[in-house]
């Protein structure tokens, strides 16, 4: 039974009008398939490769467009001129995801969540690739290959293990931070909508006259904090594993927009060095009382993606896609991701994934002389694919992007800079004490819950030993709770 077209007919990937896509040709009725059949090898063989290979993290995602509009004059600390008046709109792109599992994985389970902004400015795109948590499990990059490799499944049994995960955050004592924030009451967020983004790292921004800030990014939830506990996240994931997404497309669907509170933390550059911290720690954040937030815009989601493939999964992100004003900083793991974002663009998507629509600058034409590679469409005609050139190609600037920042000292694997405060504890001590006693109940219980399951003595003990260092009352209940646990 077929239904009348309003588009016009159904064609091959060639434009050839289609006569049938519900029988494919045979020798004779009932009879043998035949090669000859256009149509049917054009789809199978299409299928097959219909999609491409997935996120090794941050598989798992759900994205919108929408605003930013500036608040506030921020030309003091930058010449970004995306930035550089009030009132001033930009189109953005934004991709949430979960960072441990599978693209086919539920939405609702305790995972930090990845916060991926893309600002289409009229100087090209910036990329702001960070979490919805302010700080992060380790600090270089060296070991960040070692800690997803602790939560994905495990080389033998298939399975993620807690053996591997306590193992690695026992030997690692920067993680207790972020282990804290992750198995509190925020680890496992209600929506997208209800939960704040960061950018994590410190970047740089740079002012017409040279002068050098490190900022700090914060994106306040406009909708309040909501979160799920652990039976409710169980419950939702069993019943709607796509209910995060579900609820980003539906909200904007019905016109209720979510919007977020964009925040700054400025540090001088001159106050690096002699800050009571290493201010480049991805482990730790910057107390409020030192550098106070300040609001310098608003984030409003509006619009949904058409296709889900198209524009979320081939969209990508890279912390090295900054504009005039922006830059980044000594973190070491901003580092490592300067290069291995786009490294894995450019292997899961190809060379031109930047000329996708989803990710092409919006407001400026992208000129450049890289010319072929998969999915290259010959945008740049005849022109000259070399510089410099006599020819009238584009040519550089001249003026760098972000300012240069000092470095000194003989080469080789050295850990960041001593500062008299750096420690791996105490900012989790004082999260865990700013917590309330009910709030500490459900931190304990589910630190206990994951615990428990280790096969050997010595892990968990390692890792409550962590917890003991951060706060002695945090030790001693989490201790109790596991060993009741473990029996």
């Amino acid at each position: 039974m077929s239904v009348e077209s309003t588009t016009g007919p159904l064609t091959t990937e060639t434009g050839a009008p289609v006569a049938d896509n519900q029988n494919s040709e045979t020798a004779g009725v009932g009879g043998l398939g035949l090669i000859q059949d256009q149509l049917l090898i054009e789809k199978l063989a299409h299928f097959n490769r219909e999609r491409i290979p997935e996120r090794i993290v941050h598989a798992r995602g759900a994205g919108a467009y929408g605003t930013f509009t500036v608040t506030a004059d921020v030309t003091k600390y930058t010449r970004a001129k995306f930035l550089s008046e009030v009132g001033k709109q930009t189109e953005t792109f934004l991709r949430f995801s979960t960072v441990a599992g599978n693209l086919g994985a539920a939405d609702a389970v305790r995972d930090p969540r990845g916060f991926a902004l893309k600002f289409y400015t009229e100087e090209g795109n910036y990329d702001l690739v960070g979490n919805n948590t302010p700080v992060f499990f380790i600090k270089d990059a060296i070991k960040f290959p070692d800690f997803i490799h602790t939560q994905k499944r495990d080389p033998y049994s298939g399975s993620q293990e807690a053996d591997n995960v306590w193992d690695f955050w026992g030997l690692s004592p920067e993680a207790t931070h972020q282990v804290t924030w992750l198995f509190g009451d925020r680890g496992i967020p209600a929506t997208y909508r209800h939960m704040n983004g960061y950018g994590s790292h410190t970047f740089q921004w740079n002012n017409e006259a040279g002068e050098v800030f490190w900022v700090k990014y914060h994106f306040k939830t406009d909708q309040g904090i909501k979160n799920l506990t652990q039976d409710e996240a169980n419950k939702l994931a069993g019943e709607d594993p796509d209910s995060h997404q579900r609820d980003l497309r539906e909200s904007i669907e019905r016109g209720e927009f979510p919007t977020w509170t964009v925040q700054v933390q400025i540090m001088p550059a001159a106050e690096a060095a002699d800050y009571r911290f290493n201010p480049f720690d991805l482990t730790k954040v910057w107390p409020h009382e030192d550098y106070p937030p300040i609001e310098i815009g608003k984030l409003e989601l509006n619009r949904n993606p058409e296709n889900i493939f198209a524009e979320v999964e081939q969209s990508i992100f890279s912390p090295h896609h900054f504009v005039p004003g922006i830059g980044p900083s000594p973190d070491k793991m901003l580092q490592g991701r300067l290069f291995a974002y786009g490294d894995a663009h450019r292997y899961r998507v190809g060379i031109n994934a930047d000329h996708l629509p989803v990710n092409r600058p919006h407001a400026t034409e992208a000129r450049t002389h890289g010319r072929d590679g998969v999915l290259y469409d010959g945008r740049h005609g005849r022109q000259k694919n070399y510089e410099p050139n006599s020819f009238g190609g584009p040519t550089e600037t001249g003026r760098a992007l972000w300012q240069p920042f000092p470095v000194s000292g003989e080469t080789g694997e050295t850990a960041a800079p001593s500062h008299a405060e750096d420690s791996d504890f105490v900012q989790a001590g004082n999260l865990y004490r700013l917590l309330s006693e009910a709030e500490k109940e459900r931190l304990i219980n589910n630190l206990a819950g994951f615990i428990a399951k280790v096969s050997r003595d010595d892990i968990a003990q390692r890792a409550i030993e962590n917890f003991r260092q951060a706060d002695a009352d945090y030790g001693k209940r989490l201790e109790a709770a596991v060993q009741a646990l473990r029996g």
